[in-house]
Parts: structure tokens; sequence; C-alpha cells
């Protein structure tokens, strides 16, 4: 049964054969159970795998950061309507005083506490560009939160491919993520 499921794997017919495998930036833990065994297998037996950013180098986390700011000395209440500001402001307001309700006690016991939470994830967020920042947004929902501390998926995979000694790399750059989502104009957004 489980062998019949649309796996997002494609094979490519060589010898060894190469995989493809499509995933979604999400906790792995939502849809780890979904994988089908024969992708599961692809990824066991590859002796390299490549992602399409490597999530585990700090290079690549800090240019990703980097990408997400607006130019020096702009602000998002300087690129946003006033009123859309406001609002915003009001719903990160909002975000701060819910956190500690959305919180699980398996984080609380790991020593996470909301106001560190919400820095980590929307920290800076008025010297952010636009994008970025209806993105980070978009995951500041309960469910989201409460799933903090676990890996996404293609995070979970890089991780293990490095415990079980796999070749690793990426076949994209920040800059190839980052100047298309900071390429859309303001209507875009």
């Amino acid at each position: 049964q489980q062998g019949e499921l649309n796996s997002f794997l494609w094979t490519i017919r060589r010898d060894p054969p190469a995989y493809l495998f499509g995933t979604i930036h999400v906790p792995y833990t939502r849809v780890w159970d979904f994988i089908p065994d024969n992708s599961k297998a692809a990824f066991h037996t590859s002796s390299s795998v490549y992602f399409e950013l490597d999530l585990t180098d700090p290079y690549t986390i800090s240019g990703l950061a980097s990408c997400q700011m607006l130019p020096h000395g702009e602000n998002l209440q300087d690129v946003l309507p006033r009123e859309l500001y406001r609002r915003l402001k009001r719903h990160l307001d909002y975000i701060k005083l819910m956190l500690p309700h959305w919180m699980t006690p398996d984080q609380r016991g790991k020593g996470l506490y909301a106001d560190y939470l919400f820095n980590a994830i929307a920290g800076n967020w008025e010297r952010k560009r636009p994008v970025w920042v209806m993105l980070m947004v978009n995951s500041l929902t309960e469910t989201d939160i409460r799933s903090r501390g676990v890996p996404v998926l293609d995070l979970y995979l890089a991780q293990e491919a490095e415990r079980m000694k796999k070749k690793t790399g990426a076949v994209e750059r920040v800059e190839e993520q980052c100047h298309p989502l900071n390429g859309l104009n303001f209507s875009q957004v």
C-alpha cells in the first residue's frame, strides 16, 4: 500500500541510479510517516546527497539572514503604507503576547523562552524587506510555533546525511534564492 503512494521521487536511470526528490519546508515530523519506503531507501542507499541549499553551513545561514535586510538606513516603516505597518505591528504584538500560551511543555522543558523564540523568529523585523516579513508572518501561527525546534524536512535529511557520513552539497547558492524574491515589486508581495 505504501509503495503505491506518490513519493515525489524521480529516478534517473543510470549506473548507479540517481534520484531527484521534492521536499517541502515543513517540520519533518509532519510528513515523515507519509514518505514512501522507496524514497527512504533511495536516501539510505545513496552515497551523495545534494540539497537545494546547504542548511548546515553557517555561511549559508548568515547569507540568508543578510539578504533579507533592507538597504542600510531603510526601515520597514519607510517602505510600507502607514496603515499596513500599524496593522503588522499590532499583529506582531499579539503574537508576542500569545507565544507563551502556544509553546509546548517540551519546548519549555528544553529551556526555550517565549521572548527568545519571538526574537529568533521575528527579531529585527523592522529592518527586513517586505517579502521576508510576509513569509515570517505566515510562519507565526500556533501550529508552527508548536513545531519550533523540530527541523524542517530538508534540514533533517541534511543532518541525517552528515550523520551517515554521506557526501553532501547544494545545487543553489543563497543569491539564487534571494535575488528573485528581493526582485519582487511591492504589488507582487
